[in-house]
């Protein structure tokens, strides 16, 4: 069997994911198992990371429905023998004002991929870790769970509780000599924009300087496999938002009223 480590991945087909199993997969020396719903990107890209001379293994699967996380974990443990490293990475965002949501699409979908995916996935592999004493669990949360905006609020919410559910984790397995990071990255250019669904009155956005590429954070995580941390915020200058808003959110209130809803909302 093969001395190699390996990552899993959720939400490989695309941005972060896609970005961090190309870096793992045939820079780092690592089996990759790559799940995500489009089964036809996972298969191009594993077939990417083999000809490059690389380990692959793609897992079509969909993090809202229990039996298919636990097929992807068997599946990966057959093939492999071992996951040394989860990265929670599937996720998606629809930013708009919560009266304009959709109940199901917009809201429970959100909350059943960025959260109770998260947690599901985390529990169905936690027993490998917990028997092996090793491996390491990583949150792609982002600084809307840090801070939370208007029109985030559903997001925020998972974030947050993801934000949450790795800090409990960590506090639950470090007993066992397992990690638990989160990663918490500002604007990255991927198809998050091209699916959020933001309506914006004024125009505001991120500027494209300030943008994270996937390969930013692919790098990041990276990283954080090389030197465990609780924490990473992403780019470093995002630390202060996080730390206006924990002391000083009086401030942010007002900033974020004059200079957002009260124009966007007017």
């Amino acid at each position: 069997m093969s001395s190699k480590p390996v990552i899993l991945i959720t939400g490989a087909s695309s941005g972060i994911g896609e970005a961090t199993a190309r870096l793992f997969g045939m820079e780092k020396g690592y089996r990759v198992v790559l799940a995500a719903r489009r089964m036809e990107r996972l298969e191009a890209l594993a077939e990417e990371i083999r000809s490059s001379g690389g380990d692959a293994l793609p897992a079509p699967t969909d993090i809202t429905q229990i039996d298919q996380i636990e097929k992807l974990m068997e599946t990966a443990l057959a093939e492999y023998g071992q996951v040394d490293v989860l990265l929670n990475n599937a996720g998606f965002g629809r930013l708009k004002w919560l009266e304009q949501l959709d109940p199901r699409k917009d809201i429970e979908l959100q909350l059943q991929v960025n959260l109770s995916g998260v947690i599901q996935t985390t529990r169905a592999l936690l027993p490998h870790m917990i028997e092996r004493k090793l491996g390491h669990i990583i949150n792609m949360a982002s600084v809307a769970g840090l801070t939370g905006t208007p029109t985030y609020t559903i997001y925020a919410a998972t974030k947050f509780g993801v934000r949450g559910f790795t800090e409990a984790l960590r506090r639950e397995v470090k007993i066992w000599g397992i990690d638990v990071s989160g990663i918490y990255p500002g604007s990255v250019s991927t198809e998050f924009q091209q699916h959020m669904g933001a309506e914006r009155k004024t125009g505001i956005t991120t500027p494209q300087f300030m943008r994270l590429t996937p390969q930013d954070v692919a790098q990041a995580v990276y990283r954080v496999v090389r030197r465990p941390r609780r924490m990473m915020i992403l780019p470093w200058y995002m630390r202060f938002s996080y730390l206006f808003n924990l002391f000083l959110p009086g401030v942010v209130d007002y900033t974020i009223h004059q200079g957002f809803t009260k124009r966007e909302r007017g």
